[in-house]
């Protein structure tokens, strides 16, 4: 297995039709973006079948980049069970991947995030982007939502573990 890179984190906001992603270095508590984006899954496919590509999708992007820490949104709170059962099973899928590559896994709740870029744990998602824009220095708004979901998730990890 390749050598683990010790200051990137690999953010994921988990959903079954996109899981968001973003990968930061955190070095010397300056946080850069690295990449990001979303792993779509068709509703064509059997669950099953979902799972896998999210599982595969992350594999790849574990082997590119070697984060030495994901960092994962908790679930938040679905008025639909049958959205929220399948929302854990991708979250599920998230942490398994982590765990069967040797890499270290943590979650934050979604308060915790908005928390953590925002100052402010009832941020709306606009605020969450803008926020996300200025601490990564990004020319523009990282989209799709999932994606800066997922970076304000690895920033909430750097935030919380500086000493990667």
């Amino acid at each position: 297995m390749p050598q683990k890179n010790s200051n990137l984190i690999l953010g994921i906001d988990p959903g079954i039709a996109d899981t968001g992603f973003g990968i930061i270095k955190n070095k010397n508590n300056k946080l850069t973006c690295l990449a990001y984006g979303s792993i779509k899954t068709s509703a064509k496919f059997a669950l099953a079948d979902r799972l896998e590509i999210i599982n595969l999708e992350l594999n790849k992007l574990i082997k590119k980049y070697q984060p030495s820490l994901i960092a994962v949104e908790e679930l938040f709170f679905c008025n639909n069970a049958k959205t929220a059962l399948i929302v854990g099973q991708a979250r599920g899928v998230v942490i398994l991947t982590a765990k069967l590559n040797k890499i270290k896994s943590i979650e934050f709740t979604p308060y915790q995030v908005k928390q953590a870029v925002s100052a402010y744990g009832h941020a709306d998602k606009g605020q969450v982007q803008r926020m996300v824009k200025l601490i990564l220095k990004l020319k523009e708004l990282p989209k799709p939502d999932d994606a800066a979901d997922a970076l304000a998730v690895a920033i909430c990890a750097a935030n919380y573990c500086p000493a990667l």
